[in-house]
């Protein structure tokens, strides 16, 4: 008597489920990447906000270690003047300067050894412009995002007399206890790649013919990194962001972009609001 044969059959994914699954995955995938690189930009924010924090309590040391002097912050963009003795010893280029990758500069500078040496402390870790010759050289990124005011410390040679002379009608702070209200005057910020240059972040009631009105111009741009914002750190001790209002404040981190100086635009009436507000977070008036 013969037996039938017994057909097996082994349970699997149609083509249609197979495809419903991965329809399925995309759309997870898309609800879920925006909301990842959200969470990555605010952890960045908040690395770069405590690193201008570890900066500030490195200035602060610094003060007491030098009878509440503070760190000479000196001009150097544009010569091939450097010293330790000031808080960085690098001037930030576009080309394959050494200035641009040679931890040393920071590290070796009056303020290394306040902040135990550290030298990833002075990088925004949301700063990634490089030049094409830079990213040709397999650059991963530029050592140094902040830089100081520069009517807080010794400008050397700009403030012989004990007035900035790039500043003339405000006043420059030597020591801790000569600012009158700490909270209101920062010490550090991130600064835009195109003006960051060598640390000595300038600005000032310079003012320019421009058209039937006179108007002030950027000559130095913070950074726009954490959302159309910058990091600041405070004498006081306390640091937060503060986000920019007008376009004409904010510009890519790529090379030349922010073009320099910034005329400020005359209309409309408010346009200069981010202007004003870093003057008057950077002195106060003779």
């Amino acid at each position: 008597m013969s037996k039938s044969a017994t057909k097996t059959y082994i349970a699997g994914f149609t083509l249609i489920e197979l495809l419903l699954v991965i329809a399925i995955i995309a759309i997870l995938a898309a609800l879920l990447l925006p909301a990842l690189a959200r969470a990555k930009q605010r952890a960045q924010a908040v690395i770069c906000l405590n690193n201008t924090k570890q900066l500030l309590l490195g200035w602060h040391l610094y003060a007491e270690d030098h009878d509440d002097g503070l760190p000479y912050n000196l001009g150097m963009a544009g010569s091939s003047f450097r010293t330790n003795l000031n808080w960085v010893n690098n001037v930030m280029t576009w080309d394959l300067s050494p200035d641009n990758t040679n931890t040393a500069t920071i590290a070796g500078a009056s303020l290394g050894p306040y902040v135990s040496g550290a030298t990833t402390i002075y990088h925004c870790p949301s700063d990634q412009a490089l030049s094409a010759i830079q990213r040709a050289a397999n650059w991963s990124g530029r050592i140094r995002s902040y830089s100081m005011n520069a009517m807080v410390g010794n400008a050397g040679n700009f403030s012989t007399n004990g007035v900035n002379i790039n500043n003339p009608n405000y006043r420059q702070f030597f020591k801790l206890a000569q600012i009158p209200h700490p909270s209101d005057i920062f010490v550090f910020l991130d600064e835009h790649p195109d003006s960051i240059d060598d640390g000595y972040f300038l600005n000032k009631a310079a003012q320019i013919t421009y058209g039937n009105y006179v108007r002030p111009v950027w000559l130095h741009l913070p950074a726009s990194y954490h959302n159309n914002s910058a990091a600041f750190s405070f004498a006081d001790g306390h640091a937060s962001f503060h986000h920019w209002l007008k376009s004409s404040t904010i510009y890519p981190p790529t090379p030349n972009a922010a073009n320099l100086p910034i005329q400020i635009p005359a209309t409309p009436a408010d346009e200069q609001a981010d202007f004003d507000w870093i003057l008057a977070h950077m002195s106060i008036e003779n």
